[in-house]
Parts: structure tokens; C-alpha cells; sequence
């Protein structure tokens, strides 16, 4: 199945959005449509359809498709918005003051008023009819229809006065003029809002340079680079990074060393150390020298190129709140209809006669505003625009700090989390065994020790000889050549070096070759207790000290669990690793509930176990051998490094392997469902109380009556306050 993205315009409300998916669908070979009214965008899941078939279905039933949606419908709405502006204000002006022309016969001053709407009605004007002409095509009715047939009832009214021999200022020209030049004004406000909240990924995507200087010369050797688009670098390429540039592509250094800033991926604002066989990624900025590098990724392969897809993905899934709303406003525009018809047939039947009309109303004209501001106040676009654009916030400030969060429905999960699994290896700790403790019998020189042992563990490819050979090199450690190594697996090493035959292994090694270590019990059991593994060495036949090595506690761990404590989460430390180990893993940063010596599958019958309690439970692991746990959780959360990002299994990826990520992304969570409550409160609130307000209910008690132009203001600023509500988030910053 292929995915195809288009540009939709001439979208106002989530009923535009139902017209688009129902048509989209209607292809044949689309198996899978979502269309987001934020980002103006359908994705279309496909088997091998023509672009032009689904371009002409949409076109179809009247809407367009464009590249720069966004950016298209800004201006689109500003230049209505001014056309509007040119003929309204001296419409307001000439009928609103009443300025006969010359003592001229007042029909003929009306006639002047028909002369300055008739430019705004019929030209910004247009694009509501074509709208509702659209929504009819389509069997239904979205926004548009609301405000064509408001501003044509008042335009009626206004010929209806003129052909009584009424003067300008008893027409309503000014009110359908007024509403239809502020629904643009709003409409303009609401476009750049959108495109504000959009910034968070289109400044994902302007962070890659334009440009690299590749190696004329493929070892380098002459110095000599040409500058090439990004996009012509291949993998392979050997690239020049100068200083205070930025990493074109993802790759590995090859020479130079220099510190980078990686924040744009993990959030953190310390630069990293680089130097020959580290890898380095696209975008991230070179400090403090120059580096060689061979590109390993390029184009749609890169980290930075992964990350904007799942934040452009996770704003394409609707949340459940959005699916509610989505239904909600299927209905409102029908219901509003009836709601209109109804109060104005009301008004004119029976309501006039009993409350009184206005002074210089006819019943005619009265019922008529009355339908006209019921039309006009009702608002679906607040509606599908208030989890959206909550959603694009929330994900895009996740991304910003190295937290992919997949999706409106992880997002509001994420939230609802009350027990928190962490796996041990690579989550809590490094992942990576490194050499801790060296002890040397008395009269054996520890670092001559060591040498000997690094001599031998430097040909095995265990982890644990990976990191004591690694460990003595880091320490300045020469290790002499080695003789005669045997291995075997999962038990030690053995080889002779400097003339020593060395033997390193756990005790039953030892033993099989009769070396005791009685002596050594106690020095063992410490570092046991300490979760470390540690080797016996044995030099010709003789036990003379002991290596340890552990897998560290990664530094934010521990104020991790102490921010999911505070949050009142329980946390569980779940591990393959022994009861021992984990123990003291868990005491190190404050975990009481320890599960250990459990296999992948097991892992995910825990978690199930857990959900049975009737908890909701987040898995935090390295999506690897914690697949299965992860999917079996509600929320799964991947730690992942590096350009592997994208291959995690979780609903929340963690792109800085930082267990601290996962606090923030129940934090971030918690408050972006918080503003899509409070924008879906405001589109619903506002709806509840101003269209009976319209409908005449307070005119009994008070005399006041909602005037249209009034509702048109109401209705332009409830989708400008939720998508403002939203632009608030930018300024969050995790507690």
C-alpha cells in the first residue's frame, strides 16, 4: 500500500472535512483516508491509484487540492477580507448616518446602498455560496451555508425594504456586508494562526541546510570540496563540516574533532564531543573545529527527516476527542437550520404578536434578523479546529525536545497513565557495561593486572570482555600481545601474555581448572550486592585479583522515578536481568516494586496482569526485546538513540534515550489535553449560550435582541480563540 499526501483547499469546517474523506473514499483502490482542517492536508492510503483520480474527486464535490494550502489561504482571505473593507465602510457610513444625496427621492439612496453591497455580497461573498454550493453536492451543509444563506436573508430583506419604497438606512445591506467582511477578517486571522501553529514543524524542516561541501578528492588527501545541494549528497560522500556550520546529512566522522549541538534532537543544550567514529546527525550545529565525515544517511533515511514524518503521522491521527467533535459538528449545521426556521417562524406566527416588535420593524424584517443571527452566530469551525490545533502544539513542542509522541490518541492516553514499567537494561541504565572496580592481591601490581587480563579479554567479543578491555584502554593501559586464547563461552577466557598463563572466568571456570578461590568469596559477594558482574583472574595457577564491571545508572534516572513518584505513578523496575542485579538497580534510584529474571514474553503477561487491576499502564523499554510488553501496554514509550528512531514500537519515542523524557511527556500530555477541553469548551459553550441569545429568548425580559452583524463578530472570534487558546502553548515548559 502506498500514502499519498494532498493539499486540500476550501475547507471551513469539520462537515468540509467529512465532504473530503467521503469522497476521497469513494476512489476505488483508497483504503484509508485522514483529513486534518488544521494542517489543510488528507493523507490517503492507496493501492497504486492515480493521483489525478483522487485530485478529481475532490475537485468534485468542490473543493481544491494545492501545495502551500496554508499559505494560499491567508492570502486568499486577506485580499477578501480588503475587497469587503473598500465597499463596507462607507456602506456602514452612508446608511448607518443616513446621507441623502442632493435631497434626491430616498429610493434612489437605497438604491446607492444596493450599489455598495452588491460588490461585497457578490464578490468575497462568492466564496461562501460556492462553499454551500459544495456542501449541497455533497448532502450536506458545513459553515458556508450558514453564512450565504444569513447574508442572503438579509440582502432579501434589504430588496424587500426597496420594494416597499424604503430609504437606505432602513436596509439591511450593512448587515450581510458586515458579516461577510468580518467572517473574512476571521477567516484571515484563523489562516495565520494555523500557519503559527504549524511552526513547530515547518522549523523542524528549515533545519537542514540547503547545502554541503563534498570532497572532490575521495580520501581527502587534497583538501579540495564543491558545494552541492543537500540533496545530491549520496551515502558515501566524504564531507567537510566547518566550524559553526551545520551537519548536512547524517554520518560518521571520519577526522577532526569538534563539540556539537544536538539540542534540535534531544533537547539537551550541552554540546557533545566528537571525534573519528562517532556518529553525528543532520543539522545539528559544529562547534570549536572542523570534522570529516562520511555521510551513512540521506534524504527521507536521515533522523531529522524521520522525526518531521512522525510529527506530520501523529498530527494525521485523530484523538477520540476529535472523533466526538467530528460527529457533533456532522449534525450542528442541520440542527441550526431547524433551530433558525423554527424561531423565526415563532417570531412571525405567534412571538411578535405577544412580546411587541422593535419600533420601525415590520414582523417581516424582526423574524427575519432573528433567522439571520441564529444563521450567522453558529460556528462548526471552532469545533474542528479545537483539538487540531492543540494536537499540532503538543506534538510539535514533544519533537522539540527529542519526545515523539505518535498521535492524537497517545497523546491523550499518555495522560491517563497511573503505573509506569520500566525495563532496567537501556532504560534505567546505560545499556553499555563499562570496567568499575579493579582489585589486585597484595603484592600484585594493579595495573599490571589489569594489562594481562585486557591482553586476553581483548579477543573475545562478550560484552563484559568488550568493556574491561575497553576500561583498561581508557585508564592508559597498555595491553601486551596475547598467546594461545581460548574461550569458552559464558564462562571466562584463558591465554598466555608477558609470559604469564592468565585465566579469567566466574568461579566454576576457575574451578574446572582447579584454582581455588575461597579466599576471593567475600570480595565476589560485595560486588554482587552492588548489581556488578565481577571475574576471578588467575595468573599461573593462582587467583591474584578480581574485575568488575556494571551496566551504570543513567545520571536523570533517578530524578526521573523521583518526578513519577511525586505524580503520584507507581513505578515497577521488570527485568530479565537477577534478582540481585535488580535489586540494586531499583534501590539506586528509589524503585521498590522490582520484578526480575522475567523473559520478553513474560514481560508482556506482567503488564497484562498489571491491566487486570484495572490499571493503566505505560511500558518503558528499548523496543527491542520489550516489543511484546510494549504493544501489550496502553502507552508504550521507546527509548531510542540515534537514526534508529523511527523503528521504535511505541506510542512515544524518547529520541535521547533520557528516562526523564517519559515525566515530560506525561506532563506535555496532561496539558494539551487540558487546552483541547478548554477549546472544545469555548466551541461548545459559545454555541450553547449565544444561539438562544439569537433566537430572541432574552427579548421578553430585557428587550435585547442579537444584532447580526454583533453575531458575525461573535462567530469570526470564537475560531480565532481556539486557535489562539492553542498558540499558548508555545510558551510550556516542562515543571
Amino acid at each position: 500500500m502506498a500514502e499519498e499526501r494532498l493539499g486540500i483547499t476550501g475547507m471551513t469546517c469539520a462537515n468540509c472535512v467529512a465532504h473530503v474523506e467521503k469522497a476521497l473514499r469513494g476512489v476505488e483502490g483508497v483504503s484509508e483516508v485522514r483529513v486534518n482542517l488544521a494542517t489543510e492536508q488528507a493523507v490517503v492510503v492507496h493501492a497504486d491509484v492515480d493521483v489525478r483520480r483522487m485530485r478529481q474527486a475532490v475537485e468534485k464535490v468542490g473543493y481544491g487540492v494545492a501545495t502551500d494550502v496554508v499559505g494560499d489561504e491567508a492570502r486568499t482571505w486577506g485580499r477578501r477580507f480588503l475587497w469587503g473593507a473598500v465597499f463596507t465602510a462607507p456602506l456602514l457610513v452612508y446608511t448607518m448616518a443616513w446621507l441623502p444625496l442632493g435631497g434626491a427621492p430616498l429610493p434612489r439612496d437605497a438604491l446607492v446602498a444596493l450599489a455598495l453591497a452588491g460588490p461585497v455580497q457578490f464578490g468575497p461573498g462568492l466564496a461562501f455560496y460556492r462553499g454551500a454550493w459544495r456542501a449541497l453536492r455533497s448532502g450536506g451543509a458545513t459553515m458556508d451555508t450558514l453564512v450565504a444563506l444569513g447574508t442572503s436573508a438579509a440582502f432579501g430583506l434589504s430588496l424587500y425594504v426597496i420594494a416597499r419604497g424604503g430609504s437606505a438606512h432602513e436596509t439591511y445591506f450593512e448587515t450581510g456586508a458586515v458579516i461577510i467582511t468580518l467572517v473574512a477578517l476571521g477567516k484571515t486571522f484563523e489562516a495565520r494562526a494555523k500557519r503559527s501553529a504549524r511552526g513547530a514543524v515547518v522549523r523542524l524542516m528549515d533545519l537542514a541546510p540547503p547545502t554541503a561541501r563534498r570532497l572532490l578528492d575521495a580520501s581527502g588527501a587534497s583538501g579540495a570540496t564543491e558545494e552541492v545541494s543537500v540533496e545530491d549528497v549520496a551515502v558515501g560522500d566524504r564531507l567537510l563540516v566547518k566550524p559553526g556550520e551545520k551537519v548536512p546529512v547524517d554520518g560518521r566522522v571520519l577526522e577532526g574533532a569538534a563539540h556539537v549541538d544536538e539540542s534540535m534532537v534531544t533537547g539537551e543544550s550541552v554540546p557533545v564531543a566528537k571525534a573519528p567514529g562517532d556518529d553525528v546527525v543532520g543539522a545539528t550545529l559544529v562547534h570549536g573545529g572542523s570534522l570529516t565525515l562520511e555521510a551513512t544517511r540521506v534524504g527521507a533515511d536521515t533522523l531529522l527527516s524521520q522525526i518531521v514524518r512522525l510529527v506530520q503521522e501523529a498530527n494525521e491521527r485523530k484523538a477520540p476527542l476529535q472523533r466526538i467533535a467530528d460527529r457533533v459538528s456532522g449534525v450542528f449545521v442541520p440542527v441550526v437550520l431547524v433551530l433558525a426556521a423554527l424561531a423565526g417562524t415563532f417570531w412571525a406566527l405567534w412571538g411578535a404578536d405577544r412580546f411587541g416588535l422593535p419600533p420601525d420593524q415590520t414582523l417581516a424584517v424582526f423574524a427575519g434578523l432573528i433567522v439571520v443571527s441564529v444563521l450567522v452566530i453558529a460556528c462548526p469551525c471552532a469545533m474542528g479546529l479545537a483539538t487540531p490545533t492543540a494536537i499540532m502544539l503538543g506534538t510539535g513542542l514533544g519533537a522539540q525536545r527529542g519526545i515523539l509522541i505518535k498521535g492524537g490518541e497517545a497523546l491523550e492516553r499518555v495522560r491517563d497513565v497511573d503505573t509506569v514499567v520500566l525495563d532496567k537494561t537501556g532504560t534505567v541504565t546505560e545499556g553499555r557495561p563499562s570496567l568499575v572496580h579493579v582489585q589486585a592481591a597484595p603484592g600484585t601490581n594493579e595495573d599490571w593486572m589489569l594489562a594481562l587480563v585486557a591482553a586476553v579479554e581483548g579477543q573475545s567479543e562478550h560484552p563484559v570482555a568488550r568493556a574491561i578491555a575497553d576500561g583498561a584502554a581508557a585508564r592508559g593501559v597498555q595491553a601486551p600481545k596475547v598467546h594461545g586464547f581460548r574461550s569458552i563461552a559464558g564462562h571466562g577466557v584463558a591465554g598466555t601474555s608477558d609470559g604469564v598463563d592468565v585465566l579469567v572466568g566466574n568461579r566454576a571456570r576457575l574451578a574446572d581448572h582447579g584454582v581455588p578461590a575461597d579466599a576471593w568469596e567475600d570480595a565476589l559477594a560485595a560486588q554482587e550486592r552492588e548489581g556488578r558482574t565481577a571475574v576471578l583472574v588467575a595468573f599461573d595457577g593462582a587467583v591474584v585479583g578480581i574485575v568488575a564491571v556494571a551496566d551504570p545508572v543513567k545520571p536523570s534516572s533517578r530524578q526521573a522515578v523521583e518526578r513519577l513518584h511525586r505524580a503520584g505513578k507507581h513505578v515497577v523496575l521488570l527485568t530479565g536481568d537477577n534478582e540481585a542485579t535488580a535489586r540494586a538497580v531499583a534501590s539506586a534510584v528509589g524503585i521498590d516494586d522490582v520484578v526480575a529474571d522475567v523473559r520478553p514474553a513474560g514481560k508482556a503477561e506482567h503488564v497484562q496482569r498489571l491491566q487486570e487491576e484495572g490499571r493503566v499502564v505505560a511500558m518503558v523499554g528499548d523496543g527491542i526485546n520489550d516489543a511484546p510488553a510494549l504493544a501489550q501496554a496502553d502507552v508504550g514509550v521507546a527509548v531510542g538513540t540515534g537514526t534508529d528512531v523511527a523503528k521504535e514500537t511505541g506510542d512515544v519515542v524518547l529520541v535521547q534515550g533520557d528516562l526523564d523524557g517519559a515525566v515530560t511527556a506525561m506532563q506535555l500530555s496532561a496539558y494539551t489535553v487540558r487546552k483541547i477541553h478548554q477549546n472544545l469548551g469555548w466551541a461548545f459553550g459559545y454555541n450553547v449560550l449565544l444561539i438562544p441569545v439569537a433566537m430572541g429568548v432574552l427579548y421578553p425580559l430585557t428587550g435585547w435582541l442579537l444584532n447580526p452583524m454583533l453575531a458575525a463578530a461573535a462567530m469570526a472570534f470564537s475560531s480565532v480563540s481556539v486557535v489562539g487558546n492553542s498558540l499558548l502553548m508555545r510558551r510550556w515548559s516542562p515543571t
